[in-house]
């Protein structure tokens, strides 16, 4: 029998900053807080993305046969009924991705076809823009489902590809900056004014104390995925020893290409030229960054007016679509996996008779429309609110970044009850002392929890009532229908016995 190829060092790490790493993370952070975003990005990744790592790299080397992933993690460390409830919040936080994704896929279309974001004049059957944009993603997501359904094999071939272009498109962005940056001697389009410059926001809704916190669930959500790769430690080459080390080059390595690309955005980007207007929003910010590094470039190379704006219509339609490849693959390997590991990783008497199945090309096909229905749900109720794009944008971003975190407040908090067990052959230890592993755990507790309060907060300090409710009704209505499930298969149990 031939022996399986070992995972190396340099291995991890490439896979590590591939699965981590996020182009458009990039963009969100200088739109939010300019250079400020840096030192928040250096922050996430100390006091959450290297210690929680490592935490989930001692729960996957110590479950490394369980198929339920991280409910079973969970369920070996608190019990089942939590387990179960964490894991399905997990699974919302999936769902509210595809929620915001779907209204949002429209945006590098439109790029891609127009050459800019024209979704906010789009009206059907005297609509608004946002209830169009919304009608749009309920109709792909039906059709996405529809596909889904059917078999992924070569649908999912579009992951690869959207991945390979969105590679090609940071290193097409970090050297034409460069090239900027030196054809203008070195001049910065945003000037720095002393440290201040990097520990505010020029932007006027994260200037507050309460702002800037606000600001970390972004930057947690940057460094979010990490529990996919826990897993591997049985994969590799000496894994006690070159986990950690590749674990902390990949941590270095995501963190300071998140902060100099955040810092490399000043080189064409004035904050108040170029983002301080209202067809700006978090939907569409990567787009209007690279068509203004399109035009920038175009004036640096002292071509006339037309020709840098031709330039900069150019740069915008690559990154359409090149986002939209890469929304399509994500969506098409997402609409199903996790929804599918979930499932078919608990105990089938815990769902309604029938929903667990798979079809004859292994899809939980029923599973999968009741989750289109509830994203179509969802959709309808966001989108048809009746606000204006940029608030409707940054409440779905919103929405999934507060969903996405909430999740690893379940990892982080069981880890110490996973340390407490004897019974357990851990091959691979970080955490050996009971007052550190509290320790740790308190701060990245600390971390989530403000980051998610103060994310809630700041639209109920400005009034905005309903953005507060939207942001947090996904996990809320999970968290209650993973409760209802529970209860009922205890009660089953019950009786049967």
């Amino acid at each position: 029998m031939a022996t399986q190829k070992k995972i190396t060092l340099v291995g991890l790490v490439l896979m590590i900053f591939g699965s981590i790493f996020g182009f458009a993370n990039t963009t969100v952070a200088y739109y939010l807080m300019g250079y400020g975003g840096i030192i928040w990005y250096i922050i996430a990744a100390i006091c959450f993305f290297l210690p929680s790592s490592l935490m989930f790299a001692e729960y996957g080397s110590t479950f490394k046969e369980s198929h339920g992933g991280i409910y079973s993690w969970l369920a070996e460390s608190i019990g089942p009924r939590p387990a179960f409830i964490g894991t399905f919040i997990w699974l919302a936080s999936w769902i509210i991705w595809m929620v915001s994704t779907a209204s949002k896929v429209w945006i590098p279309f439109s790029t891609f076809i127009f050459g800019s974001d024209k979704t906010q004049s789009w009206h059907l059957f005297g609509l608004t823009s946002n209830a169009t944009i919304g009608l749009l993603g309920i109709i792909f997501f039906i059709l996405i489902t529809a596909l889904a359904t059917n078999g992924i094999e070569r649908i999912s071939q579009f992951a690869s590809f959207g991945g390979t272009l969105i590679a090609i498109l940071n290193v097409g962005f970090i050297l034409v900056s460069l090239f900027i940056l030196i054809k203008n001697g070195f001049h910065l389009a945003e000037p720095i004014h002393g440290i201040h410059t990097f520990v505010s926001s020029p932007n006027a809704a994260y200037k507050s104390l309460i702002g800037m916190l606000s600001f970390v669930v972004f930057a947690v959500f940057a460094y979010g995925g990490m529990e996919t790769i826990g897993g591997v430690t049985d994969s590799m080459d000496k894994p006690a020893k070159n986990f950690p080390k590749g674990l902390i080059f990949a941590t270095v390595l995501i963190t300071i290409s998140y902060a100099l690309s955040i810092f490399i955005w000043g080189i064409s980007a004035n904050w108040n030229s170029v983002l301080n207007n209202k067809t700006t929003n978090l939907g569409n910010i990567t787009y209007v960054l690279m068509q203004n590094l399109g035009y920038f470039l175009g004036e640096s190379l002292n071509l006339s007016h037309a020709s840098a704006l031709l330039i900069g219509t150019w740069f915008a339609r690559i990154t359409g679509f090149t986002m939209f490849f890469s929304y399509l693959g994500a969506f098409f390997v997402l609409i199903y996996s996790p929804l599918k590991s979930f499932v078919l990783g608990t105990p089938k008497g815990l769902w309604p008779k029938g929903f667990a199945e798979t079809n004859k090309a292994g899809m939980p096909a029923r599973a999968m429309w009741c989750q289109a229905a509830f994203v179509s749900v969802l959709i309808f109720l966001v989108s048809f609110g009746g606000k204006d794009a940029q608030v409707f944008y940054n409440v779905l971003t919103q929405m999934a970044n507060v969903s996405t975190t909430l999740p690893y407040l379940f990892l982080v908090t069981a880890f110490p009850f996973f340390k407490k067990r004897t019974d357990l052959e851990r091959p691979f230890v970080i955490y050996k002392s009971k007052g550190w592993t509290n320790f740790i755990t308190i701060v990245v507790d600390l971390v989530l929890v403000f980051g998610i309060i103060f994310t809630i907060v700041e639209p109920i300090l400005e009034g905005q009532y309903l953005d507060a409710f939207e942001i947090i009704i996904g996990p809320i209505v999970f968290g209650l229908i993973a409760w209802l499930l529970y209860s009922r298969y205890e009660h089953r149990q019950t009786v049967k016995n």
